[in-house]
């Protein structure tokens, strides 16, 4: 049996998804209890960073420490990966030594060459695609303090970016409707959009796409790799700031969720996340807990491969 992957939210089935937070939420309460639970021993998650990270790697190598493995961080510079060696050829070797890779990266066709040649679990810690492990953190989250979301609304604030993409997956797989607002020629990838079909509405209006909603999330206007586009990006998306006055609008209940890092004073208001509705701090936490369910049920189900 070949390892299984997790490059999207579409690689799990919906049931599978559930259990995965459910599960989270368990890891979760034997972590605030102080309950050792140690899976993976002697387990060795590599992790390969060619962007940035605080959240991806504090919670990835945690996390696997807490599971009872150890993880190592290898960036470009540490790697023949930086010098050219080919994706296959390092997938391979490094297969051969590790329990599960993860790797945060620009392309997400690096991703998808590296799992093709592994034989291990390969985890996608983010792409310009895609950010699935901090969908299974938002998801998590949604659960804890309202419970299903399924059939409720969610807007999500701005860029069409990676972001916005997996929750477009996320609105599939967990099975609620989506708003989108963003400026003109900042839409998410067509061929997510095409996917999730009526489920997903584009618009232009902020205040049309918070109207009712249960969840309102953002991200940063200007993502890593766009910095010279950052002048541009603050001009057209200044009416696209989620403030008070936003949440407002959207149903009594809504929770407001953000990936962090945060531009306070551009994507959101300076007090936003200090506001009773935003679980902007939970949802950081929960990176933790929902991605030590997913190296448990990917590095296990590769042992009994």
């Amino acid at each position: 049996m070949s390892a299984r992957h997790f490059l999207s939210l579409m690689d799990c089935t919906p049931q599978e998804l559930s259990s995965l937070i459910r599960r989270a939420i368990e890891l979760k309460d034997l972590r605030h209890r102080g309950v050792p639970y140690e899976p993976l021993k002697s387990r060795v998650l590599g992790m390969i960073f060619e962007k940035a990270s605080t959240r991806t790697r504090l919670s990835f190598e945690a996390g696997m420490i807490q599971l009872g493995g150890q993880a190592i961080f290898l960036s470009p510079r540490d790697t023949q990966l930086g010098r050219g060696e080919p994706i296959s050829d390092c997938a391979i070797v490094m297969s051969r030594m590790l329990d599960a890779v993860m790797i945060r990266t620009f392309a997400h066709s690096k991703l998808v060459e590296f799992a093709a040649n592994s034989r291990v679990p390969v985890i996608n810690g983010l792409s310009d695609d895609l950010h699935p492990c901090q969908l299974l953190a938002d998801m998590q989250t949604f659960q804890e303090h309202r419970g299903a979301i399924q059939g409720k609304t969610v807007a999500w604030i701005g860029d069409g970016n990676n972001m916005c993409n997996t929750y477009i997956e996320a609105a599939i797989q967990f099975d609620f409707r989506l708003n989108v607002a963003c400026p003109e020629g900042f839409e998410p990838n067509p061929a997510f959009l095409a996917q999730a079909g009526d489920r997903v509405q584009v618009m232009r209006d902020p205040r049309e796409a918070v109207r009712g909603a249960h969840l309102v999330s953002t991200d940063v206007w200007t993502s890593m790799g766009q910095e010279e586009e950052t002048a541009r990006r603050l001009a057209l998306f200044k009416p696209y700031q989620v403030n008070q006055a936003l949440l407002a609008l959207a149903d009594e209940a809504v929770i407001f969720m953000h990936c962090l890092p945060a531009h306070r004073g551009e994507e959101i208001s300076m007090d936003l996340l200090d506001d009773p509705r935003s679980v902007a701090w939970d949802q950081a936490e929960n990176r933790l807990h929902a991605q030590k369910a997913l190296l448990e049920l990917l590095v296990e189900h590769a042992s009994r491969a």
